[in-house]
């Protein structure tokens, strides 16, 4: 008998389905969009300034934040998404290859144009997303 059937049968313990990790409201793409964020904005500012140190400290803060988008991205995608969503938009798996690899480009350039590539497919991610959740909340429509 394993061990968590010997739990069970000495607890109560309810058994819960659940499409996620927890009980659907703990994913959002907006994680993700907003440390893209900081990546267009820190290569803008690299871009505006001639002080090296900043510069050198631009660069440490933007590689560091275009791994957080790849981590968002990646826990939205293998936690969030399930089969049913492939099915129904069948270029998601595509979509978050080219986001995630996106962020590792925007690692590697100061370019603001990367940030905005970046930017830009987060939102086609978000868009899928917030379809599948039957649309945005409220308070981010207006």
């Amino acid at each position: 008998m394993r061990l968590t059937s010997i739990i069970r049968s000495l607890v109560d313990i309810p058994v819960v389905d659940a499409h996620c990790d927890l009980m659907c409201g703990v994913y959002n793409p907006a994680q993700a969009r907003i440390e893209a964020e900081s990546v267009h904005e820190i290569a803008k500012k690299y871009q505006d300034s001639d002080d090296e140190t900043f510069r050198a400290r631009c660069v440490i803060i933007k590689e560091e934040r275009a791994e957080l988008v790849k981590h968002h991205l990646s826990v939205l995608w293998t936690d969030y998404f399930k089969p049913p969503h492939l099915e129904e938009y069948p270029d998601l798996h595509e979509k978050f290859w080219l986001a995630i690899k996106a962020a590792g480009d925007a690692k590697k350039t100061m370019d603001p144009a990367a940030g905005e590539d970046l930017l830009a497919k987060i939102d086609e991610i978000s868009d899928i997303f917030w379809a599948t959740k039957g649309g945005k909340p409220d308070w981010m429509t207006s």
